[in-house]
């Protein structure tokens, strides 16, 4: 972080959530899925969950900068493993308006949020962060270059999987989808 910069507002992080509540059921009302849209969309989901899951392994909040697995070749491998949730969940909800109301949402809340949270990383690992962004792309993924720095012992971790809550991941996934297969079979009036 530049000397003088500040944080982005914190709102961003408080209001998503709150937001998001309302935007998703507007989503699945919204939502005319299909068996294909449904099994294509599941693709993607999964391609998600497996993206977040191997983050989540490798990722020691508050302990250590999170380099290995994922976070090699993307600083935000929980946010672009969430762009083929949000992706799966829109093509199964099948609607233009759905996926307009989803999009407008995750512009306005997460380049925020993401924003606020590499300056946390910096403030928090300062030179270890800044040569770490140098090599590895915010968000869209490259192949590692350079030298890596060493990897923590072990690398994935199931235990992390748990500690970080990422099964969550897959239990909303569920639901949702499970709430997207019972609007075909009851469809809104």
């Amino acid at each position: 972080m530049t000397p003088g910069a500040s944080l982005p507002p914190p709102w961003r992080t408080r209001w998503r959530v709150r937001i998001g509540y309302p935007v998703g059921i507007a989503c699945f009302v919204l939502a005319h899925p299909s068996p294909v849209t449904l099994a294509c969309a599941g693709v993607l989901a999964a391609i998600g969950l497996l993206i977040r899951g191997a983050a989540a392994g490798h990722l020691h909040k508050h302990e250590a900068l999170a380099t290995s697995g994922p976070y090699a070749w993307t600083r935000s491998p929980l946010y672009f493993g969430s762009l083929f949730l949000a992706a799966g969940f829109l093509l199964a909800a099948a609607s233009w308006v759905a996926a307009l109301v989803a999009v407008v949402y995750l512009g306005v809340f997460y380049p925020g949020v993401m924003r606020r949270e590499e300056e946390e990383l910096r403030a928090e690992y300062g030179a270890a962060f800044e040569e770490y962004a140098r090599r590895v792309p915010h968000f869209w993924p490259r192949p590692p270059r350079g030298r890596a720095p060493a990897v923590p012992p072990g690398g994935f971790s199931w235990m992390q999987y748990r500690r970080n809550r990422e099964y969550q991941a897959l239990l909303g996934t569920l639901v949702a989808f499970a709430i997207l297969a019972a609007r075909m079979v009851w469809p809104a009036r």
